[in-house]
């Protein structure tokens, strides 16, 4: 009885892979440990050779604490985080490490193709051009390391290079070709235009399938290695925050989810695709919608950071580290006695899109401790939130409640600040990996849902609700025009550091 689907999603900080039943239990899940190497300032890479050694580790070890055989498993979908670019020769050999989303270093060619062609690259891809997207990292690689380039055979990203170690074929799905910059959204194809643009082969560009298209079986050569069965199918998937807006219930027009993970993000869906140069267009895993997000790059990982600087030296283990943060940042009153934190630890995307710009905290006196700094951290992420969500709204789009997901979601304390500073109701779902949406992906495509729509419905529930507390409105209106304030007077400031720090 194939009862059982797998979802695996690559995240900035690890690969997990999640067993769900056709009721959205989560019979079994495992994650790996994901290095991100910086050889250079500004520089984020990955190996895609750990991403499936994560593979590898994990689907064994979930089929174990679920206690299935791999007879049960259904099918197979996959997630990760957007347009992170995997090149191969012709051999089917990666050329070099994997460049992601959150890597600053094509941050010049982002801003020459802005001044060169940047309304015409917004009007063909629906984004504008930033160091985050491919087609600037592939400029940087013509520029820099262009032997890599002339034995590119084939280009994948990251979900569809994992996903063809099972497969052996080569596809992506239109959410991730957007992720590009070198896809025409609105006709649906590669566009030849901005390929030509980079001087890039729209040859070396992979075919477009929907996410719930299945592209092949699991290969016996993969089964011997990664403990799938022979003949599994395997769905495509998407990115993702796509997977992970999904699988939070966010399946119609107006529905939005804020994401709380190694980057922060707030995302509406919509019926069409709202091109301007401070927010984001994707098209949707469900047909025929859009999702438009702004993101803030640094909020896990400056999570992270604060606990490695503050809360290393304790006895407790990293989760328990973060537990302890949490309950300190409980122990604050709002405000964190007049401390704020801009979260611009990688530079920022919405609203400024400025790979320059460096994170701070203004206020410090000898009264703050830590956990003043925990609470101000939280709150910092929220103001840059609330940053996306006025641009949103310059749109045209806005929510009055948010499904509320990633590794942040788990704090009842973060979610309550979130909701208060953004002042919108913030639902909790009972799952929020983005490998559990990769999973009803995963089962929309083999029939046993009859529609992404009836997946959700069968499958998905809130567990957990926090309104606005109006009392704390006033305050966080003030600190939140202080955060702009703030932000705009030390923009320069951030460029002379960054020229100093780039020595």
């Amino acid at each position: 009885m194939k009862d059982m689907l797998i979802g695996i999603d690559i995240g900035g900080g690890g690969l997990k892979t999640m067993i769900v039943s056709l009721k959205g239990d989560v019979m079994g899940s495992a994650s790996f440990d994901l290095h991100t190497h910086s050889p250079h300032a500004g520089w984020s890479e990955q190996d895609p050779a750990d991403w499936w050694r994560g593979v590898c580790e994990t689907v064994p070890r979930a089929l174990a604490e679920a206690g299935v055989n791999n007879d049960r498993i259904a099918a197979v979908a996959f997630s990760a985080g957007a347009h992170t670019p995997v090149l191969e020769d012709a051999e089917g050999r990666v050329i070099r490490p994997a460049i992601l989303w959150s890597d600053a270093r094509s941050g010049a060619e982002a801003r020459e193709l802005q001044e060169r062609y940047g309304d015409e690259i917004l009007e063909l891809a629906c984004n504008r051009p930033a160091a985050t997207w491919t087609q600037p990292q592939l400029l940087w690689l013509a520029r820099h390391e262009p032997e890599a380039l002339a034995r590119t055979r084939r280009l994948y990203v990251a979900k569809d290079w994992l996903r063809s170690r099972l497969t052996g074929t080569w596809e992506t799905d239109a959410t991730e070709a957007v992720g590009t910059l070198l896809y025409d959204g609105r006709r649906g194809q590669w566009s030849d235009r901005l390929c030509e643009m980079i001087g890039f082969d729209p040859l070396l560009l992979p075919p477009i399938v929907e996410p719930t298209s299945v592209v092949g079986t699991v290969t016996s050569q993969a089964a011997s290695q990664c403990g799938l069965a022979a003949g599994t199918p395997v769905v495509c998937g998407s990115s993702d925050t796509s997977v992970e807006a999904y699988g939070a219930g966010a399946t119609t027009a107006k529905r939005g989810t804020v994401k709380l993970a190694t980057a922060a993000t707030v995302s509406i869906v919509d019926t069409e695709p709202r091109p301007h140069p401070s927010v984001i267009n994707y098209p949707f895993v469900v047909p025929g919608y859009w999702y438009t997000i702004g993101a803030t790059n640094s909020c896990a990982s400056a999570h992270r950071w604060l606990r490695d600087c503050f809360y290393a030296d304790s006895a407790l283990s990293g989760s328990q580290a973060f537990e302890l943060m949490d309950l300190h940042a409980a122990e604050v009153d709002a405000g964190a006695k007049g401390l704020l934190f801009h979260p611009y630890m990688q530079g920022e995307r919405t609203p400024h899109w400025d790979p320059l710009l460096r994170a701070d905290f203004i206020g410090l006196t000898f009264a703050h401790q830590p956990r003043h700094l925990v609470r101000a951290l939280y709150e910092g992420i929220a103001f840059s939130l609330r940053d996306v969500l006025d641009a949103l709204r310059s749109q045209g789009l806005d929510m009055s409640e948010a499904r509320i997901i990633g590794g942040g979601s788990r704090s009842a304390v973060w979610r309550q600040i979130v909701a208060d500073v953004l002042g919108i109701s913030i639902a909790l779902p009972r799952v929020t990996d983005a490998s559990f949406g990769a999973a009803l992906i995963a089962g929309v495509g083999i029939g046993v849902f009859p529609d992404e729509a009836a997946a959700v419905e069968q499958t998905v529930s809130v567990i957990a609700r926090h309104e606005p507390d109006l009392s704390k409105q006033n305050l966080y209106n003030d600190l939140h025009g202080i955060y702009k304030d703030a932000a705009k007077q030390l923009f320069e400031v951030n460029h002379r550091l960054s020229a100093i720090g780039n020595r």
